[in-house]
């Protein structure tokens, strides 16, 4: 009987110290920033490499997640569903989250990659001393064409998409503020109009350029164009840069009536779960060469100062994705035109998309 009643003494002591072992790790765990963070980020947008080394080097697993453009991702982020910790929206959406109060300010101090930034793209008019936002990506709004399928025609301007020769060659990614800008663009006036008759005017010059339009989509553009099943895209920079390296024979320009210049930045929810988390994972992404070798991968303009050193001149040197101050001056960053706006360009490209199905 003794003996039962020693042997329950000690497995309610070992109970005890391995209960006790098991809450001290938990509590290492939380106060190392360990557990988990979730990233939500555009499609294409980061090596996952390095998320697998972000992983091993902290002990923080990463769920990640996708979107497709700004307005999804607030939505999904405003209703709260999901706690995602770091999310990379461009900076029109930054300054709309921040007056939803749907972003938490940035401890700087837990940042000391931010010295790797260039100063050019840090305190920028979207987020005065970058409070809210850290840069990630930046790039410009242009056409990719194939020479060898169009006999040598280029784009030095928008109006050559209107070219009757291009007939169900074209290619328009699938976003309200890119088409109605390149519209608006075209017809010398800001991507940023409020002007309703402005709008009009460029909505209807689109609908012209429906029987050049063989489809509106996302990131299939660049498969699309890698197969050669159209000779002409209006994309972003970094898409165009994929193209490039799949099929050396497509180019790249930035129409001279000018078009949009952008930033991609990391943000913090204001539902975040990992704060801690989210700024070791935004410090990662600031180090040199996970900078570079992230840059290297996706092909977009990297603004980290300390990478560029560690890229190829080649690519660090084309004015074609890093264009140079002078030339970024014929460029318009997008501006916050509010809900009652926005809704006036989805309409305004629902309405231009509709009439291409006739």
């Amino acid at each position: 009987m003794k003996g039962i009643i020693r042997a329950s003494a000690a497995i309610v002591i070992i109970s005890a110290i391995l209960f006790y072992v098991v809450h001290l790790l938990e509590s290492s765990t939380a106060t190392s920033g360990s557990g988990s963070i979730s990233v939500y980020n555009w499609g294409e947008y980061i090596d996952t490499d390095l998320i697998d080394q972000f992983e091993e080097e902290t002990g923080i697993q990463v769920i990640y997640e996708t979107f497709d453009s700004n307005e999804s991702m607030m939505t999904k982020i405003e209703q709260g569903g999901t706690s995602y910790d770091v999310a990379m929206p461009s900076e029109y959406a930054i300054e709309k989250m921040k007056e939803n109060d749907l972003l938490l300010p940035i401890d700087h101090s837990k940042i000391p990659n931010l010295e790797n930034i260039d100063p050019y793209f840090l305190d920028l008019p979207f987020d005065p001393g970058n409070e809210y936002s850290i840069p990630y990506f930046w790039g410009t709004v242009g056409i990719a064409y194939n020479p060898t399928l169009l006999e040598g025609q280029t784009f030095e301007s928008w109006d050559d998409l209107w070219n009757p020769t291009l007939e169900q060659e074209v290619i328009l990614v699938d976003s309200a503020r890119e088409v109605i800008g390149m519209g608006l663009n075209s017809l010398g006036y800001s991507l940023n109009s409020t002007d309703l008759g402005e709008l009009r005017e460029a909505t209807d010059k689109l609908k012209t350029l429906g029987p050049n339009v063989k489809a509106i989509i996302g990131d299939e553009i660049v498969e699309m164009m890698r197969r050669e099943e159209a000779a002409v895209a209006v994309t972003w920079s970094g898409q165009a840069a994929d193209m490039m390296w799949i099929n050396e024979d497509i180019d790249y320009a930035v129409p001279e009536e000018g078009s949009n210049l952008w930033f991609d930045n990391m943000i913090i929810p204001s539902t975040a779960g990992n704060v801690d988390g989210a700024h070791q994972f935004i410090n990662f992404m600031l180090d040199a060469e996970v900078s570079a070798q992230n840059a290297d991968y996706v092909g977009y303009s990297s603004p980290n100062a300390a990478a560029l050193e560690l890229m190829d001149p080649e690519v660090t040197g084309d004015e074609r994705f890093y264009p140079t101050e002078r030339m970024r001056d014929r460029l318009e960053v997008y501006e916050n035109l509010g809900l009652e706006m926005l809704g006036v360009y989805n309409e305004l490209f629902l309405e231009f998309k509709m009439d291409m199905e006739k």
